[in-house]
């Protein structure tokens, strides 16, 4: 874990997914389901995990909020942590589908963090069809982002199958842990300094800003710091043209997942012939299929309003370092060439804008606003948008976990109020991709999944 570190307290982008989950339509929380060769030796993982929880301390803390939301969260050490209540294992009734494990999957995924308690899960699920099993990670989005959470896995996975058990958890480490759970809060001291110096952003600036955003008729004319980034936050927040479609139209907390697979180095090599990167494809893809389906569905759509998440990691990154872009892709029936060129341009002129306005500068300014005022701003930019997409490297290599090989590896990105999230994580040479879908605006699931294998066929064929 030497390329994360994890703060005692939440970072600005980390305390507004926090705060956004008092509207359960905007929960953060991701997972992963991961098929298996066989079952696991299941102590051996408990123990793995076990060490993985001393390793990775936030594994063991839970949140606690800050008096009156004066500042971001904090993270303290959960003095009643049971790694049982973590780690589960169970077992699926016969005739044991990927169907039935997938459905399995979206309950767990959708099930509420109790927020007094760590906010992770991971269960063993045996019973899978031809003596296989499967791992369903499920994480919140405070603990770590979706790159994070590759690197977090290199605490339990392995390169072998036949690996030696590393040693015993240092006592001192056991030690340590358990006095520090003895002390769950920070000291009235810490809080004071953590409120006083929490805010991310100058106080002349906060002040500039104010001020602006009290008198709007000012920014043109503005040329401060705090000008530029009020411009930043207003054209993100000012876009409040609806989504697109015709047909995804509703939203709820009804969830359907599906999962489909690509090859890495055809896929990788469509994208070059076609001039650009694999990124590419994949949104290319993701929009041919979504414009398929409105056309299957007698109702053609011309252009659809894509999100993305665009990965900020460096060396001295924390949890979570992404931000969001959002750009018009086209979805009306057209060469493939023509679309992967226009999304190409598309994606880099979105890259440019949510430059100007990060994520974390956007939380930043969303600290100063009511928990009630900051969820319906984003329930408003939610429905400018028709799908979401986002792309994780994995491990090119086989892995294992206690005994049992990786087979495919399938993640669940969160939904955020759209019609459908499209995560993909490159593993083994395949790229395994997960499609998180409100079944209330896609009201044919199967149509869409169908429409997504057609059009990475066509890609490759292209």
């Amino acid at each position: 874990m030497a390329d994360l570190h994890f703060d005692r307290k939440m970072s600005d982008a980390e305390g507004l997914m926090w705060r956004l989950e008092k509207d359960p339509h905007l929960s953060s929380t991701f997972a992963n389901v991961t098929v298996l060769d066989k079952s696991p030796n299941f102590d051996v993982f408990l123990r793995r995990m076990e060490r993985a929880t001393y390793a990775v301390p936030r594994l063991r803390q839970r949140v606690q909020p800050a008096p009156a939301n004066l500042s971001a969260p904090m993270w303290v050490d959960d003095s009643n942590f049971d790694l049982r209540y973590h780690v589960r294992h169970l077992a699926l009734p016969k005739p044991g589908t990927m169907r039935q494990l997938l459905d399995l999957a979206s309950l767990i995924a959708c099930d509420a963090f109790d927020r007094t308690r760590p906010l992770w899960q991971f269960v063993v699920v045996d019973g899978l069809r031809g003596g296989k099993s499967a791992l369903i990670q499920k994480m919140h989005h405070t603990i770590v982002d979706g790159e994070g959470g590759v690197q977090l896995s290199l605490q339990f996975l392995d390169f072998d199958r036949d690996v030696v058990e590393p040693e015993p958890i240092d006592p001192d480490l056991i030690a340590a842990a358990a006095e520090a759970a003895t002390h769950e809060g920070p000291s009235p001291d810490l809080w004071r300094d953590l409120v006083t110096g929490s805010l991310r952003m100058p106080i002349g600036l906060l002040k500039q800003i104010k001020e602006l955003l009290h008198d709007p008729t000012g920014i043109p004319d503005a040329g401060s710091a705090a000008a530029d980034t009020v411009r930043g936050v207003m054209q993100q927040l000012g876009d409040t043209e609806g989504a697109h479609s015709p047909l995804w139209t509703h939203r709820s907390l009804q969830r359907r997942m599906e999962v489909l697979r690509a090859p890495f180095g055809d896929t990788r090599a469509a994208a070059k012939r076609l001039g650009g990167t694999l990124n590419t494809a994949f949104l290319a893809c993701a929009a041919e299929a979504a414009g398929r389906y409105h056309r299957d569905m007698g109702s053609p759509v011309e252009l659809l309003r894509s999100s993305m998440a665009i990965s900020t990691r460096t060396e001295k990154s924390g949890a979570n370092a992404f931000s969001l872009a959002r750009m018009m892709v086209p979805t009306g029936d057209m060469p493939i060439a023509d679309r992967f060129a226009a999304i190409q341009a598309a994606a880099g002129a979105a890259k440019e804008a949510s430059a100007t306005a990060s994520l974390e500068t956007l939380a930043a300014v969303a600290a100063t606003l009511p928990t009630s005022l900051i969820t319906r701003l984003a329930r408003q930019q939610a429905q400018t948008v028709d799908f979401a997409t986002s792309n994780v490297r994995g491990a090119p290599v086989p892995m294992y976990v206690a005994g049992a090989q990786l087979l495919e590896n399938y993640p669940v990105g969160p939904l955020g109020g759209v019609a459908f999230n499209l995560t993909l994580l490159s593993y083994n040479h395949s790229l395994d991709m997960g499609v998180n879908i409100d079944t209330a605006a896609v009201t044919e699931p199967t149509l869409l999944h169908d429409c997504l294998v057609r059009a990475f066929k066509d890609l490759l064929a292209a």
